[in-house]
Formats: C-alpha cells, sequence, structure tokens
C-alpha cells in the first residue's frame, strides 16, 4: 500500500467521498480530528460504515485514540465489530505498547469469531520523545504489523519545539532523526514505512516535494489528510516504467547467473545489494 487517507469517524460527508479519491486505505479516525464531545458517536458512525462498506474498494482502517486516554479498549471493543482490515495505534511507546494493542484484538477476533491475526497494525511510532527513544533502541515488531509511520505535530508539542523547522518540509534535526529512526525500525521490523502527513493542503509542489524526499530515502509511502493529496503521492511511490525495467533486467540477470556475486548490465557493476533493491521496487509495482 502506497496510501493512507485520514476521513474523520463523525463526517458522514467525509467518509462518504473517502473512496472516491483512490486511497489504498482509508483511516477512520476516531482520535485527533475528532471532538471529545462526539467520541462515542464516532464509535458508532465508524463501525456503522465497516458494516455497509463495499469491501472491493480501500482497505478499512481505524485510528483508536491512544492509551493515555482510557478509550482506546472501549474504541476497539466496538469497531471490531464490523471487521476493520487494520488498526492504526497512536502514540505507540515502542514494543510494550504494541504487545499490548495485539494482544488485545487477539481477543477481540476470538470474540466476533475472526481469522487469528487478521487484524493488521500501523502504528504512529514517534509522537514522543519516549517513542522515539523506545523505537531506536529496539525497533518494535509484530506479525500484524504492516508498517510504521512518524508524526510530528504531537513530536513538537512533547519537546516544547515552536516548529518542526525553519519552513514547510524543512526539518530541524530532532525531526529528522525521528523520520530516520522510523525509516531504520520499519526496515528491521519487515514492514513498510510511511511518511507522516503534509498539513499544507494546497501546496502541491511542497507535498511531491516532500514525498519524492522520503522514497529518495526508503519509504514506501505517504498518509494523506485530504483526498487531492493522493494521487500525488501514488505518481511518486509508484514505480516507473525505467524503474520497473532496470528491476526486471537485474532479475533476469542474477537468475540466469545464479552463483555469480559480482556481474555487469548495460556496463554497470551489479552485486547482491542491486537485486535486493531490484525484488524491493518489483514488491511495490500496483
Amino acid at each position: 500500500m502506497r496510501s493512507f487517507l485520514f476521513v474523520p469517524a463523525d463526517s458522514e460527508r467525509k467518509l462518504a467521498k473517502g473512496p472516491s479519491s483512490g486511497p489504498d486505505a482509508l483511516i477512520l479516525d476516531l482520535e485527533d480530528s475528532v471532538a471529545a464531545d462526539r467520541k462515542a458517536i464516532a464509535r458508532d458512525m465508524a463501525l456503522a460504515y465497516l458494516r455497509s462498506a463495499s469491501r472491493a474498494g480501500p482497505k478499512l482502517y481505524v485510528r483508536v485514540n491512544a492509551l493515555d486516554t482510557g478509550l482506546t479498549l472501549g474504541d476497539l471493543a466496538t469497531v471490531m465489530q464490523g471487521k476493520p482490515d487494520g488498526v492504526v495505534f497512536p502514540k505507540c511507546v515502542g514494543q510494550r505498547d504494541l504487545d499490548l494493542l495485539a494482544t488485545w484484538l487477539d481477543a477481540l477476533e476470538a470474540r466476533e469469531g475472526f481469522a487469528a491475526g487478521s487484524t493488521r497494525i500501523l502504528t504512529i511510532a514517534t509522537e514522543s520523545a519516549a517513542a522515539v527513544l523506545a523505537l531506536g533502541a529496539a525497533p518494535a515488531k509484530h506479525a500484524r504489523l504492516v508498517g510504521h509511520s512518524w508524526g510530528g505535530e504531537d513530536l513538537m508539542a512533547d519537546l516544547g519545539a515552536l516548529a518542526k523547522g525553519p519552513s514547510p518540509g524543512v526539518y530541524d534535526d530532532t525531526f529528522r532523526l525521528a523520520r530516520t529512526i522510523n525509516l531504520m525500525a520499519s526496515v528491521a521490523a519487515g514492514v513498510t514505512a510511511y511518511d507522516t502527513v503534509y498539513p499544507d493542503i494546497k501546496n502541491v509542489d511542497g507535498l511531491r516535494a516532500e514525498a519524492s524526499d522520503a522514497r529518495r530515502m526508503g519509504y514506501g509511502g505517504k498518509i494523506a489528510i485530504h483526498p487531492d493529496q493522493v494521487a500525488i503521492i501514488h505518481e511518486v511511490f509508484t514505480p516507473s516504467a525505467q524503474e520497473v525495467e532496470w528491476a526486471k533486467k537485474v532479475i533476469a540477470t542474477f537468475e540466469s547467473n545464479p552463483s555469480a556475486g559480482v556481474l555487469t548490465l548495460d556496463g554497470k557493476m551489479l552485486d547482491k545489494p542491486h537485486l535486493v533493491l531490484a525484488r524491493r521496487l518489483m514488491s511495490r509495482v500496483g
């Protein structure tokens, strides 16, 4: 998956519009985009949407409220009745929190009669200093995990930072560190790294530049907060025809020479890291 699109779970209009932009997954949000006095309403609306939506469209994930709110388990107890494809887990602090969420999902899947392990998890893994340090010390892993994403807004608040950097898309060292650790932890866990949201909705060039920067680093996708952002994210994170052609040629060259360690292609040296990259590119072809 290249894209996740946030949709407030208490907005009937936005829920109805969500799939039309073609995201790979929708995130029915119970957290930041929902006011405190509408949390219960949002839960019920998310469940109704899960029960009624066509599963031929985007995957359906639900972002629950963070553990420190005391709402997480209640969110799960409601929305798991609708069999979401996955849960987005905000303010996750390392392996401890990931394991706790997975244990709750074990119990709720059993309650509903769903296949064990069928509900996947995407964490927002860098929303506090403690979360960044935990992720760097021991990359969180689990069979349910599809990816880690990093978040800058809550981290900014936790640090007491006045901004994430001098201008949009230009990050100070603390936020570059969070972005880098998230990428490395995702790779270490064998899952996709997802870049954070780009909040300036009208700045198309800025979004494209930040997404391109993330892809160059090794990120596999990005989270959107507006339907208009989805097409640009897909444009950036879908391997180009030239990249696919190169990857196929690299794989074919190694398959034709299985015992070779170093080969040449179009006059350039190839070794095993090129094969790893080629296979990774092909895994991202939709």
